[in-house]
C-alpha cells in the first residue's frame, strides 16, 4: 500500500498527529532545525576552514550567501529521515506554520533532496480535524517566508558575530550584542538611570470619615482647598524632585501645615456638595496572543517568559492548544461557535455576547498569524476535564486561555460609578465608588494588572446614597505623608509590553531574549524586577557611542517592519542587507562603524560623582566585574547592589572602607612577616596574608564566625589550612582539611567530604575523617535518587527515568546519561524531551578522558588570586 512520511519538528508532536493518521503514514521529527550557519569552528568542512570568511559562516562578496552545515548531533537523525523516505511515494512536511517553521521545511527538502511529490501541510492545532483539512489541501512551500527568516538569521549573524568580539576586547570577555538583546538591555538601562536621577519629593494631604444623616459612613480624600487643587505625585519632576511647570499653582501641603488643617477642619460643618452616578460599560479583552500570554502568564501565575512558551508549546503538541506563536487576535468560526456554545451552557444566555465578537487585529504578516491562542477543537475541553492529563502547571496555564477565550465572546460588564464631593471651610473633599449591576465577562476572567492599587479598584466600592445638600457630619481627620516614587523596574510582562509597543522583535523570540540577558549577567531578577547591572551599563554605552541607530528603538523598529515586507514579497533581501552591511550616503553601515577607535577605558567608566575635594567617584568595569575607582583607591562592589543604591555617600563609604582593610592589618604571620588583613569582598568577609599586588593568600571566614570577632590567632589558625590529618591506611592516601567558598571540607585525593560540624574544622582527627569517607558521598552516581519514570522510549527501546544527581537532574535510559540544562525545569520535562537530549549526548560521543596531574602539596607553591574570595579592584 502506499505509504507517505509526514515530517514535523517535535518528538511529542510527531506521536500526537500520528493518532489521527491512518496506519500508512509514517509520521517522523526534525528534532528542529537539521541545518543552520556554523556553530563553532569544529562545524566550519574541513576544505573551508582557510576561508576568511568561514567564521562568519557569510559570505559577504557572494551577496551574503549563507553556509548551512548538518551539526553532528543531527547527523543520525538526517539519515534516519532518508532511509524512510526511500520507503515511501509521498512526502509532506509539517512544521510549524510561522516563518522558523518554514525554513525548517525548505531546509528539510533541501537536505533530503526527495525524489517523490514534496507537500507543505499547514495546520493551526493538532486536532483530527484540522488535520484532515490541511491534508486535503495541501501547499507549496512559502519562499517569501523562508527569504525573511534567512535574511533575519543572516542579519542577526552579522550584528552577533561581528559586534560581541569587540565587545570581548574592549569591555569584558563572554559579552554578547544582539540585533534584540542589546536594544531590550538599552530599555532597561534608560529606565535605571532615570532611577539614579531620580530627586524624591514629599507632600501631605487629608483624609475624612464622614456620616451621612441617615447613616452610611464613607471616607474621602482631600482635593480642593480654598479653589487650590492639592499637589500629587504626577505633579513633581522626576530629576528635580520640584513642581512641573504649569503646576506652579497647586498647592503642596507640609505636616505642620496639614496637622494644622485637620485640627481647624475638625470643627467645620459639611454638606454634599455633588452626588454622581455615571453608567460604565467595559468588553472583555481579546483572546491571547504571544505577548500577551507571556505577560498576564507572569502577572498571574508567576511563570517566566520561557516557561510559559515551553508549557505552552507542550499543550499545542499534546492537542490541547492552538498554535502558540501569533500575532492574531481573531478566531476562527468554529472557535466561535464552541465558546459561545460553553457560554450559554456554563452561564446562561444572558452572558453571551448579542454576536459573535470579531476582534481587528493590527498586524501586517496576516501568513505568520491565523488564529489567536485558544483551546483546540470543534469543542473547547473544559480545565477540570485535563486534571488527570496535565501536570499543575500546564492546567493553570490552559486554565487561564481557556477563560480568556470564554471571555472574549461574554457579554461586557454594565454598572455605576459613584462620585461625591462634600465641602466645608473651604475644603472639599471626594470620594469614589463603583457598583457592578451586571458582571458580564468577569464571571470568568479578571485581567491581571503591574498595579495591586488598581487591582483593588476594580472591587465593588458602594457609597451611601445622598444628594446635593445634604448634611453631613465629619469625624476624624488624618494627616499623610506622601513620597513620590522612581520610575518601577521592568518585570518581565511590563519588558515585553514595551517592546510590543515599540514594534522591537517578533513575540516569539522574547522569551530567548529575556533569558538571554540574564544568562549575560546584564540583568540580574530581585523579586520581579529586572534589574541591570553595571556591565549593562558598560555595553549600553558602548553601543550608544559607537553603534548609536543599533541601538536607536525606531531604526530597531523599523528592521521588523522590512522583515515583514520581505515575507510578503514587497521588498528585496539583498539590497536590504547591502545597505545595513555597507551603509548609505547619509548612514554608516555596520561595516565602517567597527572600524572605529574605541578606548576602553572610557566606555567601561560609569561616573557616580565627586566627592568634597572634587576627586571623580566611578564605577570601572574589569576583567573580573565592577569596581570602585578614585584616583589611585580601588574597592570592590558588593554583588547583591543595585546601580540605582550607589550613591556618592555609599561609593565613599565603601572606598573608605577598603582603605581601612588595607591600613588596619591584624597583625603578621610570624614564619613570612607577612601582614594579614580582613577584607570584605564580593562575597563577603575573607581573610588574606600579603599585599594585593603580590598574589597574596586568601581565605573564608569558617561558618558562623563574625568578622568583628576575628583575631590575629584564628585568622593565622584559617590562613595555614590545608591542614594534613594524616594517611588513611587504607588508601595510602593522605587527608586533607580545608576551607572553600562554600564551608569545610576534607579532601583524600580526588574524594572530597563535606564538614557539616563548622567546629571541626580545627578538631577533625583522622579516624573521623576516615569514617566520613566509609559514607556515600550525598549527590555521587551510585546514590542518585530516581525522581520519575518518564515511560518507554521505543526509539532508544529502553526506559527512560529522571534522576537527581551530583551535579543536578540528569536523565538517562539506562546507558546514557544527559544532564538536564539549567534553562528547562524538571517538572515540565517531557520523554519527548528527555529522549532528545539523550540523543544528543549520544551524537556528541564519550566524553574525553581528563588527564591526571601530580597534585603539588598542599601549601606549596603559589596560591592562585581567585582560590579565595577577591576583591574587585583589578585593573581593566
Amino acid at each position: 500500500m502506499p505509504k507517505s512520511l509526514v515530517i514535523v519538528e517535535s518528538p511529542t508532536k510527531a506521536r500526537t498527529i500520528a493518532r489521527f493518521l491512518d496506519d500508512d503514514c509514517i509520521v517522523e521529527s526534525s528534532i528542529g532545525h537539521i541545518r543552520d550557519l556554523p556553530d563553532s569552528a569544529k562545524d566550519i568542512p574541513k576544505e573551508l576552514k582557510k576561508e576568511p570568511w568561514a567564521r562568519l559562516g557569510i559570505r559577504l562578496e557572494d551577496d551574503f550567501k549563507p553556509l548551512y552545515v548538518i551539526p553532528s548531533e543531527k547527523k543520525e537523525q538526517v539519515n534516519k529521515l532518508k532511509k524512510l523516505l526511500k520507503t515511501v511515494d509521498h512526502l509532506y512536511l509539517a512544521t510549524d506554520e510561522d516563518r522558523e517553521g518554514e525554513s525548517i521545511s525548505w531546509h528539510l527538502r533541501e537536505v533530503l533532496q526527495p525524489t517523490v511529490p514534496t507537500q507543505r501541510l499547514v495546520f493551526h492545532e493538532i486536532t483530527k480535524s484540522a488535520i484532515q483539512q490541511a491534508l486535503n489541501s495541501p501547499r507549496d512551500i512559502d519562499l517569501r517566508l523562508v527569504n525573511a527568516q534567512e535574511t533575519r538569521r543572516v542579519l542577526d549573524r552579522l550584528y552577533g558575530y561581528e559586534i560581541s568580539p569587540l565587545l570581548w576586547r574592549k569591555v569584558a570577555p563572554k559579552l554578547s550584542a544582539g540585533r534584540v538583546q542589546s536594544v531590550a538591555v538599552r530599555i532597561i538601562v534608560v529606565r535605571e538611570r532615570r532611577r539614579i536621577a531620580f530627586k524624591q519629593a514629599l507632600y501631605w494631604d487629608l483624609s475624612g470619615e464622614f456620616e451621612g444623616a441617615r447613616g452610611g459612613a464613607f471616607q474621602a480624600e482631600l482635593i480642593l482647598l480654598d479653589g487650590k487643587r492639592l499637589a500629587s505625585g504626577s505633579d513633581f519632576g522626576e530629576e528635580t524632585g520640584e513642581l512641573k511647570e504649569g503646576k506652579k499653582d497647586t498647592l503642596v501641603l507640609n505636616e505642620p501645615a496639614a496637622s494644622a488643617l485637620a485640627g481647624r477642619l475638625s470643627q467645620e460643618s459639611w454638606r454634599v456638595a455633588k452626588s454622581e452616578e455615571r453608567p460604565f460599560t467595559t468588553q472583555s479583552p481579546p483572546p491571547f496572543i504571544t505577548s500577551t500570554l507571556q505577560q498576564e502568564a507572569n502577572r498571574k501565575l508567576g511563570l517566566s517568559s520561557r516557561d510559559t512558551m515551553r508549557l505552552a508549546q507542550s499543550l499545542y503538541e499534546q492537542g490541547h492548544i492552538t498554535y502558540m506563536r501569533t500575532d492574531s487576535i481573531t478566531l476562527s468560526d468554529q472557535a466561535l461557535s464552541a465558546a459561545r456554545s460553553q457560554i450559554t451552557a456554563r452561564y446562561g444566555k444572558e452572558f453571551l455576547h448579542e454576536g459573535p465578537r470579531v476582534f481587528k487585529s493590527q498586524v501586517k504578516n496576516a501568513q505568520e498569524a491565523h488564529e489567536a491562542i485558544r483551546p483546540a477543537g470543534e469543542a473547547f475541553r473544559l480545565p477540570e476535564e485535563l486534571k488527570g492529563e496535565l501536570n499543575e502547571r500546564e492546567l493553570r496555564l490552559y486554565d487561564m486561555i481557556w477563560k480568556r477565550t470564554i471571555a472574549s465572546q461574554m457579554a461586557p460588564a454594565r454598572g455605576k460609578r459613584l462620585v461625591l464631593q462634600v465641602e466645608g471651610g473651604g475644603a472639599i473633599f471626594q470620594a469614589t465608588g463603583r457598583h457592578i449591576e451586571f458582571p458580564g465577562y468577569l464571571r470568568a476572567y479578571v485581567e491581571g494588572s503591574d498595579d495591586p492599587e488598581s487591582e483593588l479598584a476594580d472591587q465593588e466600592k458602594l457609597l451611601p446614597d445622598l444628594a446635593r445638600g445634604d448634611a453631613v457630619s465629619g469625624g476624624k481627620f488624618d494627616p499623610r505623608e506622601h513620597a513620590t516614587l522612581p520610575p518601577a523596574r521592568y518585570s518581565e510582562a511590563a519588558l515585553i509590553k514595551e517592546l510590543e509597543k515599540e514594534g522591537i522583535g517578533r513575540p516569539s523570540t522574547y522569551a530567548s531574549i529575556i533569558d538571554t540577558i540574564q544568562r549575560r549577567q546584564y540583568v540580574n531578577k530581585r523579586g520581579s524586577a529586572l534589574v541591570p547591572t553595571f556591565t549593562a551599563f558598560a555595553v549600553v554605552q558602548f553601543m550608544e557611542w559607537h553603534f548609536s541607530h543599533l541601538v536607536d528603538l525606531q531604526f530597531t523598529a523599523r528592521m521588523e517592519d522590512t522583515l515583514d515586507a520581505i515575507s510578503r514579497g514587497e521588498q528585496e533581501s539583498l539590497p536590504y542587507l547591502k545597505e545595513f552591511y555597507y551603509g548609505r550616503s547619509d548612514l554608516p553601515g555596520l561595516q565602517a562603524m567597527l572600524q572605529a577607535e574605541i578606548d576602553p577605558r572610557t566606555v567601561c567608566t560609569i561616573p557616580v560623582g565627586k566627592d568634597a575635594q572634587s576627586r571623580p567617584i566611578n564605577v570601572r568595569v574589569g576583567k573580573f566585574g565592577p569596581y570602585l575607582e578614585r584616583n589611585e583607591e580601588r574597592a570592590s562592589l558588593p554583588e547583591t547592589l543595585a546601580p540605582d543604591e550607589l550613591t556618592l555617600e555609599r561609593a565613599e563609604s565603601l572606598l573608605m572602607q577598603a582603605l581601612q582593610n588595607k591600613d588596619n592589618a591584624l597583625g603578621t604571620e610570624p614564619e613570612s612577616g607577612k601582614s594579614v588583613y580582613l577584607k570584605s569582598g564580593r562575597y563577603g568577609p575573607y581573610l588574606q596574608l600579603g599585599e594585593s599586588d603580590d598574589e597574596p593568600k586568601m581565605k573564608p571566614l569558617p561558618p558562623g564566625q563574625a568578622p568583628e570577632e576575628v583575631t590575629l590567632e584564628t585568622a593565622l589558625l584559617v590562613l595555614a589550612l590545608p591542614r594534613s590529618l594524616g594517611t588513611d591506611p587504607e588508601h595510602s592516601e593522605e587527608i586533607f582539611v580545608d576551607l572553600g567558598r562554600y564551608g569545610a571540607y576534607l579532601k583524600r585525593g580526588n574524594d572530597t567530604r563535606n564538614i557539616v560540624d563548622a567546629e571541626k574544622l580545627f578538631a577533625m582527627t583522622l579516624e573521623e575523617a576516615q569514617e566520613l569517607f566509609r559514607q556515600e558521598k550525598a549527590g555521587r552516581r551510585f546514590a542518585a535518587t530516581a525522581l520519575r519514570e518518564l515511560g518507554k522510549a521505543e526509539e532508544l527501546d529502553a526506559t527512560v527515568n529522571l534522576m537527581s544527581g551530583r551535579y543536578g537532574p540528569y536523565v538517562t535510559d539506562g546507558k546514557i546519561n544527559a544532564s538536564v540544562p539549567r534553562t528547562i525545569n524538571p517538572d515540565n520535562l517531557t520523554l519527548a524531551d528527555a529522549v532528545e537530549l539523550i540523543k544528543k549526548r549520544a551524537a556528541k560521543g564519550p566524553a574525553p578522558k581528563r588527564s591526571r596531574r601530580k597534585a603539588a602539596a598542599p601549601g606549596k607553591g603559589k596560591v592562585r588570586k581567585r582560590a579565595g574570595p577577591k576583591s574587585k579592584a583589578s585593573s581593566a
